[in-house]
Order: structure tokens, then sequence, then C-alpha cells
């Protein structure tokens, strides 16, 4: 039998020979390399032409099959079981056919189940085979088809370039469909569920309460009577953690742009900006743990040095950690505007006397001054976004303070805490978390349409 993976194996094989075939094709069209010239494209052109109408057509038909081949034979198999059993609870008759599949694929021994379900396997098996069977030859053959079909209407006076071209940008068009539908699936679903959860709590006490406790009812007549959902507090968290974040790397990789584009030489340049940018490529687990352990005593010992009451876990812990990750964030983007900036403006500054300092200062700063603020704020989004940082180092609780060395937490640690573990949808507990990414994804929505809008008038002015 053979295997889909095996059949895309020899799909991708003949295809490469219809490549082959087309690209012989067209050279005994011109009649030799020597009089290519009378062909409307280049030879390679043909040949991926032939390539891809063997193997468009034929990889749609195998990806369309794959995809609803196990749901038909399971609804063959059920329809072949036993009455009583046909008749079973949809939970257990899902039991029953993880067993079969599970049969087929030789993860359970035939002593372990009834003879009804190694029947029902032998049965599986036997259409999966037919299946295979007949997608191997429907597969193949429309290959074979495509690859006889364009190699025998290949020509001088042929347009392949402009059929590829044409190809190629329907390919890019579906794929940014494709996008734009999962975009767009994705808000709908979150909004549908955050829906239902502002039919059991009001939109008002979501967006102004300023107590959040989803895991216990603090009143009897609570709406929802699952706790109070006053977001204020889970917000705050998200802002404080985000404004330590940015103090942090802001100054620090602006600093490190500026000296890398306007003072350090090549050598060090293409030394030091590749060790920065090491500093993006890190896990945040493994910032996580140098939050907890190294980072987080650091700030409670040196709190309590000087008489300050600091947390286990805090806000100013998690900020500057976070902080850290960002700073290659500020410095690649900031280093990028700061190059863009003409070499003109600042000939021009050198001629009317200015210093580097100054130039740096009044000129290559202020012309630079939009694409830095969009990637600041990209940057800001990218800080409202993390999660293991805070987890590890800032705690779970939603304190409505704003003091740093207080533990508080985020939006995003609060969606994970609320899906962690067997849910069901069906109480405000869960769908809170859909209400907070939603209310997120406005948020990172506008920042980063705000930082678009920037950058796109800086590129109008400068380029």
């Amino acid at each position: 039998m053979i295997t889909p993976k095996t059949l895309l194996i020899l799909l991708l094989i003949l295809t490469a020979l219809a490549y082959y075939a087309g690209l012989r094709r067209s050279m005994a069209v011109a009649g030799g390399p020597e009089a290519v010239r009378i062909l409307h494209s280049r030879p390679p052109y043909y040949g991926v032409l032939t390539a891809l109408w063997c193997g468009l057509p034929a990889l749609l038909i195998y990806v369309v099959w794959q995809s609803l081949d196990t749901h038909i034979i399971t609804r063959w198999v059920i329809a072949d079981l036993p009455a009583d059993m046909q008749s079973l609870s949809p939970a257990r008759l899902s039991l029953v056919i993880n067993d079969i599949r599970n049969m087929v694929d030789g993860n359970i021994a035939p002593g372990q189940v009834n003879g009804h379900t190694q029947a029902a396997a032998a049965h599986y098996r036997r259409l999966q085979y037919i299946g295979n069977t007949a997608l191997a030859a429907v597969v193949m053959s429309v290959g074979v088809l495509g690859l006889v079909a364009v190699r025998g209407r290949i020509h001088a006076k042929l347009r392949a370039r402009n059929y590829v071209e044409r190809m190629v940008l329907w390919a890019l068009g579906a794929c940014s469909t494709i996008a734009i539908f999962t975009t767009i699936g994705i808000v709908l679903s979150v909004l549908y569920e955050a829906l239902r959860f502002f039919q059991s709590v009001p939109l008002t006490e979501f967006l102004f309460g300023l107590h959040w406790s989803p895991q216990m009812a603090i009143r009897t007549d609570q709406v929802g009577s699952s706790g109070a959902f006053g977001a204020v507090p889970v917000f705050a968290g998200t802002l404080l953690i985000s404004a330590i974040a940015m103090a942090v790397s802001v100054p620090i990789g602006l600093m490190a742009a500026i000296y890398m584009s306007e003072y350090a030489g090549k050598r060090f340049r293409s030394a030091a900006k590749p060790l920065m940018e090491i500093l993006a490529g890190i896990p945040t687990v493994v910032y996580g743990f140098f939050a907890a352990l190294v980072v987080a005593p650091v700030v409670r010992s040196a709190g309590r040095a000087i008489g300050l009451d600091v947390s286990s876990e805090s806000a100013m812990a998690a900020g500057l950690v976070m902080g850290i990750m960002i700073i290659p964030f500020v410095s690649s983007l900031s280093d990028d505007m700061i190059n863009a900036v003409p070499q003109a403006l600042r000939d021009g500054s050198y001629g009317l006397g200015a210093t580097q300092a100054e130039t740096i200062k009044k000129v290559v700063l202020p012309a630079a001054l939009p694409g830095i603020v969009g990637g600041v704020l990209l940057a800001v989004s990218r800080a409202i976004g993390e999660t293991m940082i805070v987890v590890m180092a800032a705690g779970l609780t939603a304190n409505m303070t704003l003091n740093p060395f207080k533990t508080v937490t985020t939006v995003t640690v609060q969606i994970v805490t609320l899906l962690v573990g067997d849910q069901e949808f069906d109480s405000p507990k869960t769908l809170a978390a859909f209400a907070l990414g939603l209310l997120l994804f406005v948020i990172t929505l506008g920042l980063n349409i705000i930082a678009l809008h920037v950058v796109r008038r800086y590129r109008e002015q400068y380029e």
C-alpha cells in the first residue's frame, strides 16, 4: 500500500520530472541552446509552467482528499457497527472510535478489545487501503495528464513567463486571503465568547470595576455568582510592568543605536550588533528564570536595605527583565531609522560648523524621531503581550496599586490562569479570559495602527 507520505514524495519527483520535460521540450522547439532567442520566454519558464500544471492540481486533490478521508471512513465504519453500539451516547461512541483507530495504528493489542471492535478495525484498514490506493491513482494520473498536456502545447510563441507570473500572483493573493480570513476568524471566535461573558457580567462592571477575583464569589447576589470581574487592576498591572520595561529598554536601546550608527567603527558594529540581537532569541522562559532567581532577590535585598517593603514577587523585577529582553527590539528599529536619515542632512549640519554631538541632537534625532516613535510603540505592544516573565517574577495577584515593589499581574497571565486545566466554556470565570483577550486585542491593535501611521509619515517625508 502506498502511504500518503510516500505518495507525496512520488508527486514531488513527478513534478521535478515535469520541470525537466518542459525545459527539454522548449529547447527542442527552439532548435538548441544557441537558438533560444526565438522563444517568447526563457527555457526555465517553460519548465516551471509544466511543473506547476503537473503538481498544483494533483496537490490540491491530495490535500482535499486527506482532509475528508478520515471523516468519511469513520462514518462508514460507524454505519457497519452493530445497532447496540451505534445507539451509544456520543461520548461512549467516541471512545469506541478511538479504540478502533488505536488498534489500526497498532497501539492496542487485539486481545484488549472485544470482537466487534476488532472487526471494525479490520473494516477500517480495508477502507483505508482502498482510499489510499484510489488517492494514489487519481493524484498520479492528474499529475501525468498535466505534464503531457502542457508539454504538448509548448511552442515558440507560448507566453510561459506571463502564465507563470500570473499563477504566482494568484498564489500570493491566496496566501494574503488566507491570512486575512484567519485574522477575521480569530477575532470573531474571541468576540463570540466575549459576548457570552457580557451576557452574565455587565460591560461597565468589567471596564470600570476595581476588584478582580474570578476565583470566588464576594457576595451572594454577584452577577454570574463567580466573583468580581473588574478589569482595572489587571490592566493597571499590565501598564505598570510595561512602563518599567520601557523605562529600561528605550533609553538603553536608543543610546546603543546612536552609538552604533554614529560613533562605532565598522568592525565593532559588525560584532556588537549581532551579539546584542542574540538577546532577542533567548526564550522568554529563560528570562523568567533569571528574573525569579537573580533579579527578584536582588531587588528585594536592595529595597529592604533602604527600608522599603518589597514583595518576593514584584512588578519591578518583572519590568527590569522585560526591559532587558526588549532592548534589542528598540535598538534594532532605532538603528535602522537613524541610518535611514539622508547623509546630506549631516553634511549640511557639519558645513554650518556644528559638532557631531550637536548634529545628532538637533538634526539626526529629530529627523528619525517619527520612525523611532513607531518602533517604541511596537515595542510597547511586545511588552504588553509578555506572559512567562510576569508569571515567574511578578505573581498572579491582581492588586490595584502603582507601587512597583508589590505583587501585580497582567492580562496575559490572567488569560493563561483562567484557561489552565480542563475547563468548560459555560461560566463567567472561563469566559472572562475571552473578554480580557478582546480588550487586549483592541489596545494592541490601536498601538500598532498608531505606530504604522507614524512610520508611514516618516517614509513619505524622507525616502
